[in-house]
């Protein structure tokens, strides 16, 4: 195998975990497959490009036939695609092309695992393959527990009594949030209230003493 080739490969083992991490059959296939010396654009390693490359030819003019070199690059966008083996979006860079593919295969994961490894010409591509291939592998060998109607009857029951225990919380503390301004309020007017009623006895009292002393003095001078 040529420099090139060795080097993809180590770089793939090494993104993988080592070659103990692989399904077995999956290193044959890849020591088949990566390429000896085909040339493969730099930016392609970084995304899945589905064999779409930059390509070469000649701009020629109208007028005299004039021909000059001239290149064409591949449509990339940037995409988040989602894998099912892995619940989480993936960030990556794929060709319009490539996204076709996808499409029609079923999603990123199935689209990875139909295609043959001598397709898949980039680094990146090889490393998800084979990263998927071996969680799958790994899925396969787990075992399946089925549970019974009646289970399932009370998980569900158990999850809606959950997010009503949810919603009775976030009612309580917005009910909670919202009424301790208001007390507040109400306690402050209690005690002007409390206050002012005070003020007006006190009044009261000072206007009840005023009038005795007066009748008493009127009663001195008729007598």
């Amino acid at each position: 195998m040529a420099f090139r080739g060795r080097e993809m490969m180590k770089k793939v083992l090494k993104a993988v975990g080592g070659e103990q991490n692989l399904a077995p059959g999956v290193k044959e296939s890849l020591e088949r497959s990566i390429p000896k010396s085909k040339i493969v654009m730099g930016r392609a390693h970084r995304g899945l490009f589905a064999g779409r490359h930059i390509r070469f030819g000649n701009r020629v003019s109208e007028d005299g036939g004039n021909k000059s070199r001239r290149s064409w690059k591949p449509n990339v966008q940037e995409k988040r695609l989602f894998s099912y083996i892995m619940d989480r979006h993936i960030r990556v860079k794929v060709t319009t092309h490539a996204l076709r593919c996808i499409d029609k295969a079923g999603g990123i994961d199935e689209y990875l695992l139909k295609t043959p490894y001598e397709k898949m010409d980039t680094e990146l591509g090889l490393y998800w393959k084979t990263k998927i291939e071996k969680m799958y592998d790994e899925l396969g060998k787990m075992e399946v527990v089925f549970f019974s109607p009646e289970d399932e009857a009370k998980f569900e029951e158990g999850f809606k009594q959950l997010k009503l225990d949810k919603k009775e919380a976030r009612k309580e503390f917005r009910r909670r949030m919202y009424r301790t301004p208001k007390e507040g309020g109400d306690k402050k007017l209690e005690s002007k209230a409390d206050e002012q009623g005070r003020v007006d006895e006190e009044a009261a009292r000072a206007g009840d003493g005023g009038s005795n002393s007066d009748d008493h003095e009127r009663l001195v001078a008729y007598s």
